[in-house]
């Protein structure tokens, strides 16, 4: 089950956050930066007035010098009493040290690595950081207002990422200026919580006081264990695969059917099951055409929506894990991907070969959701009274 992760300033904003039901608060100064650490006496005081209600995360600054500069802000932040603090680790000699002179803080501090997707990050840092002791890895951006996460790194890059966090015993987090229609393409590497502060404040300005209605959209869009959707009365359903910007099982009739395509996607792709297609990649084109169902309200906002973002992603994943041999195979590997969402009903998928002959060749495929049922969409249910 994914987390939500709130950035928060002040005790008022983490009461916000609370009630709008985040998983994990955050303290950070979004005026000094990325990982701009809040002062010891505030951070402290947010950690009161939220108890044991929630985990409290804090960033520990974003300088990223000598070691025991970052030793010290790291005890610092740790004294207050978070739970986690988080500290940035640039790539190269200068990461490396830092992550090393902070082991021996381990023992007693929960550590979490924080990499920078726009500084080249060095995914061979990971496991440097759980043979330290770190619980866990985080993906953010250095530069805000220079791109989202998603602009400097794509979702096979992600996944990668995340895989690599599995293999070292790391807990793993996903951040960067991420907006609303970012957390359905994110939540299907099922990294363990995504991280907001610029889309969950007024005006979505990170420097602005957090905006109730912002963290309402954000919070619906991730689903959680106590909406009874963490599978455990829902044998075979991953509830982290409703996406289709928000769906939740509903009513058990459908009344209409949406059609969600992309049409003459070229890409790149190592495929090919001979020796010389093994050495460079070609051009394929995809054309897939997807039948999701819906229920009888409609809704004016992503969460009624199946993105056409998801279809690319897809690809993009599948593609991003290596040599596909046969194009039957990368065809019906997309194919079983979309049938995981339950309210996709059926698939099309078309794939050709740009490179083989003057025309092109290919296969077009189509699956259904055995049955031939699939789970209508709704909106996000209320949540629990103590989470707003």
């Amino acid at each position: 089950m994914t987390l939500m992760l709130a950035s928060v300033t002040n005790p008022a904003e983490a009461e916000a956050v609370w009630t709008g039901g985040a998983d994990i608060i955050d303290l950070k100064d979004p005026a000094k930066g990325a990982l701009g650490a809040l002062d010891a006496d505030v951070a402290a005081g947010i950690v009161r007035s939220v108890g044991k209600r929630k985990p409290v995360s804090a960033a520990a600054g974003s300088s990223l010098g000598a070691p025991w500069a970052v030793v010290d802000a790291v005890a610092a932040m740790a004294a207050t009493g978070v739970d986690y603090v988080k500290v940035g680790c640039s790539p190269g000699k200068a990461g490396v040290d830092c992550v090393r002179a902070l082991g021996p803080h381990a023992s007693n501090t929960k550590l979490v690595g924080v990499l920078f997707a726009d500084c080249e990050p060095d995914l061979d840092m990971l496991a440097l950081m759980a043979n330290n002791g770190f619980t866990g890895a985080m993906l953010d951006t250095a530069k805000k207002g220079a791109g989202r996460l998603l602009d400097h790194m794509d979702v096979a890059a992600l996944d990668r990422f995340i895989d690599r966090c599995r293999e070292n015993g790391l807990a793993s987090g996903l951040a960067g200026s991420l907006e609303a229609p970012d957390v359905p393409r994110l939540l299907p590497l099922e990294p363990s919580y995504l991280g907001f502060r610029g889309s969950l404040c007024q005006g979505r300005l990170r420097e602005s006081a957090i905006d109730p209605s912002s963290v309402r959209m954000i919070r619906d869009l991730i689903p959680r264990e106590a909406d009874g959707q963490g599978g455990r009365n829902d044998a075979g359903i991953d509830w982290r695969l409703l996406l289709g910007r928000g769906f939740v099982p509903a009513k058990k009739h459908l009344v209409e059917t949406d059609l969600i395509f992309v049409h003459d996607l070229v890409l790149p792709c190592a495929i090919g099951a001979y020796d010389f297609e093994r050495i460079q990649n070609q051009n394929v084109r995809f054309n897939i055409d997807v039948d999701v169902s819906r229920n009888e309200r409609r809704f004016d906002d992503m969460r009624g929506v199946f993105s056409y973002d998801v279809i690319i992603d897809a690809i993009k994943i599948i593609l991003g894990r290596g040599h596909v041999d046969l194009i039957e195979t990368l065809a019906s590997g997309i194919a079983d991907e979309l049938l995981r969402y339950p309210c996709v009903a059926r698939v099309c998928v078309r794939v050709e070969k740009l490179d083989v002959v003057r025309g092109t060749v290919g296969i077009e495929i189509k699956r259904e959701r055995a049955g031939g049922q699939a789970t209508s969409g709704a909106r996000m249910p209320v949540p629990p009274n103590n989470a707003g």
